[in-house]
């Protein structure tokens, strides 16, 4: 019975977070209330506070809902040894990236909460750090990768990889706020696996033009199979 009653707290707290991600997503991180999220739910307002002490807490364990599984997949295949050029596990992890927003909404409602539904101010003020150090980790990864790409010489010559890892953080994080804010239909779906490997091959030490192959499925990724990386 003591296993049962864990699990049944588990479910329930999953199901706050479900809820608090709707809630946020439809009202705002500031108007949004326990009793609204309680309701969303179908618990008691009590059952709530059981788990989260404040809107901060509940703030954070919606974001590592989602980082917990999408960010190590991203590091794992950033790092890969089955990439010869360095340059292109940069173009699988980008396209592995904006494949799980595709894929999974609650990933892309979770960014869309972060950048556009909360006001880093108040009570959050001290929030905001925390809450984009993944981003500044991506730069010092890619700032790797692409150090890496120099030595193997894949890199384009006379292209700093400190610059290049500015450059393409600074490409991924504007790709990622023209996703959320839905400034085009498709983008994410049909435009950004190409302006992923536009971003890369501008790059590289020599330019190829993108393989045919992917023109079946715009996310494969390069030098495997469709399957390949997936999580």
């Amino acid at each position: 019975m003591a296993r049962k009653s864990k699990e049944d707290t588990e479910k329930t707290r999953l199901a706050i977070i479900d809820a608090a991600r709707r809630v946020f997503l439809r009202s705002g991180v500031a108007r949004s209330t326990f009793e609204e999220i309680a309701a969303e739910a179908g618990v008691t307002r009590g059952a709530v506070y059981y788990h989260f002490q404040d809107k901060e807490t509940l703030f954070f364990a919606i974001r590592e809902d989602i980082l917990a599984w999408l960010e190590a997949p991203v590091d794992d295949v950033l790092f890969s040894p089955a990439y010869a050029d360095p340059l292109d596990a940069v173009e699988a992890a980008l396209l592995h990236f904006f494949r799980q927003l595709r894929d999974h909404p609650a990933v892309l409602d979770t960014f869309d909460i972060m950048m556009m539904r909360c006001e880093y101010v108040g009570a959050f003020a001290g929030v905001h750090e925390e809450v984009f150090r993944p981003g500044r980790e991506l730069l010092g990864k890619l700032g790797q990768v692409y150090a890496r790409a120099a030595q193997a010489g894949t890199l384009r010559p006379g292209l700093a990889p400190e610059a290049a890892a500015w450059d393409t953080w600074a490409f991924a994080d504007g790709l990622l706020h023209l996703i959320v804010g839905q400034s085009e239909p498709g983008l994410l779906d049909q435009r950004a696996p190409a302006m992923v490997r536009a971003h890369v091959a501008l790059r590289r030490a020599a330019f190829a033009p993108p393989n045919r192959r992917h023109q079946g499925n715009p996310y494969a990724l390069p030098g495997c199979s469709a399957g390949a990386h997936r999580p």
